[in-house]
């Protein structure tokens, strides 16, 4: 018989209900935290974390879970007004670096949503994408060919996410990959505040022959949560100031091109 306390719920619809306002709190956790925190095996532990990946309630990851929802509804409408003329020049520079019929990897966020928009000019792409906002655009005023991951759609933004996406990307090989990134520090350093999107770029970047960063300047001596990579692992740099100093000596470093959108 299945114990229920005094509000009527069962051992796991109160586990589950402690796991989210656990996950709520610190927006990662791990199974071994689980096992621990609620004394279940690993085994209880991914099945209550599956069962409430299917109810949409969280993102199952490689080792543990996160929050559906990274990106507050507020922030993504703001960063939507915020710089906007300066990520529509960004996206018309980067759609001048792109050849006709090229096979690309298009992160997420507004920048890149930018560059969608300007990439209508450039013919017989092949695009694969983990947004549907961007999928979905291309798809109804181009021919290109698009490709998306399949899981669960984030609403915020229409991200789509699940665990198998980074094996569904390994699958496929890439002229240039195109990211942004939530800020490049002054180590040159690129951060960004969810884990499982900087690892689904991550395998992306793998797979291509070129990666191309574009970034608002406002992005420039900011620290992302969760390290992407560092600017020796992108080849073109597109903004539409130039960045400070000691991210100007991480870009000779590297040995990249810095494209300054005007």
């Amino acid at each position: 018989m299945v114990k229920q306390n005094m509000d009527g719920e069962d051992k796991k619809s109160v586990r589950q209900r402690l796991l989210m306002q656990q996950l709520g709190a610190q927006r990662y956790i791990s199974l071994e935290e689980v096992s621990s925190r609620f004394s279940v095996t690993q085994q209880t532990a991914r099945r209550d974390i599956m069962e409430l990946e299917k109810l949409g309630k969280l993102r199952r990851l490689h080792g543990g879970a996160m929050v559906a929802n990274s990106i507050d509804p507020n922030e993504l409408r703001s960063r939507r007004i915020r710089n906007a003329q300066a990520k529509e020049r960004i996206g018309a520079c980067v759609a001048d670096l792109i050849d006709d019929g090229a096979s690309i990897f298009l992160d997420t966020g507004t920048t890149c949503e930018a560059v969608a928009r300007a990439l209508v000019r450039r013919k017989n792409l092949r695009v694969l994408s983990y947004s549907l906002r961007i999928a979905a655009y291309l798809s109804e005023v181009t021919d290109f060919t698009i490709a998306v991951p399949g899981g669960f759609v984030r609403q915020v933004d229409g991200g789509v996410f699940q665990e198998q996406s980074r094996s569904f990307i390994s699958g496929f090989k890439f002229d240039i990959s195109i990211l942004s990134v939530s800020g490049v520090d002054d180590e040159g350093d690129l951060g960004d505040d969810d884990q499982a999107e900087v690892e689904t770029v991550q395998c992306a970047m793998r797979q291509s022959q070129k990666v191309l960063l574009a970034v608002d300047s406002s992005k420039f001596g900011h620290r992302g949560l969760v390290r992407l990579g560092t600017l020796s692992d992108v080849h073109m740099l597109v903004s539409d100031a130039p960045p400070s100093d000691a991210i100007a000596l991480a870009v000779k470093k590297g040995s990249l091109t810095f494209h300054c959108a005007r």
